[in-house]
């Protein structure tokens, strides 16, 4: 028996928690049933049930009838129409955010490039190339291509203490943004850079962002597809 000031159902919610969050209960298993919940923790079984209810609820356990409760397929997930810093998504949920800088450098726009970022054929650009992790796993490349016109201090910024879309809020406020989401299988580069193997489909986010009516930047935002998923909500009038 499991003896603390909390409510029964509380201390019954923190226990499949717990179990979960250690990887004991792993996705897509069965917990244990009400009646052996309320046996462990010598309470009714409608105080067991309203534990699992809420756990229901919150997006950790999934019911089938006659079949049990069974662990959801837990992922991260990060707002579609919220252009949101990765480095706070990550640390809103108490977690450390890292970020290698792979490539960081100017180069020469190509025409599909060009034609993307509002700029001329050839003109000079800058290119950058970042893993972002969560603790120390990576979560997402950010493969971005920005108006050196209107950013011309980019290549000086030190993207292990800061992230591209944070230094660029700042600079360039965000008025508009362009967001098309498709499923992908990774190539060797992206398979090395995620650290997942080749038949792991991945989510890309390409992104587009203006300022003031200025083209600012073109992302790519690549994430494995076991560990990131996306939500988009919106409001509908009445």
């Amino acid at each position: 028996m499991v003896t603390n000031d909390k409510p029964r159902y509380q201390q019954i919610k923190d226990f499949i928690y717990q179990n979960i969050r250690d990887r004991h209960y792993k996705p897509h298993e069965r917990i244990p049933t009400e009646h052996e919940l309320s046996d462990k923790f010598q309470v009714s079984r409608m105080t067991a049930n309203k534990a699992i209810r809420d756990l229901v609820k919150e997006g950790l356990l999934v019911r089938y009838p006659g079949q049990g409760t069974f662990v959801t397929d837990l992922k991260v997930e990060s707002p579609l129409l919220e252009i949101k810093n990765i480095a706070d998504e990550i640390r809103s949920r108490g977690h450390v955010h890292s970020s290698k800088v792979v490539k960081l450098e100017a180069v020469s726009a190509t025409e599909q490039t060009a034609l993307k970022l509002g700029v001329q054929e050839g003109e000079t650009i800058f290119y950058s190339l970042i893993v972002h992790q969560e603790n120390d796993q990576p979560l997402q490349v950010e493969e971005r291509y920005v108006n050196a016109t209107a950013v011309p201090d980019y290549l000086k910024q030190d993207f292990t203490a800061t992230t591209p879309n944070e230094y660029l809020s700042k600079h360039c406020p965000l008025s508009e943004a362009e967001h098309v989401v498709e499923a992908i299988m990774p190539d060797e580069s992206i398979q090395q850079l995620l650290h997942i193997e080749s038949a792991e489909p991945c989510l890309l986010v390409n992104r587009r962002t203006w300022s003031t009516g200025q083209l600012i930047s073109v992302a790519k935002l690549i994430h494995p597809g076991s560990r990131y998923k996306l939500r988009s909500q919106a409001v509908m009038a009445e």
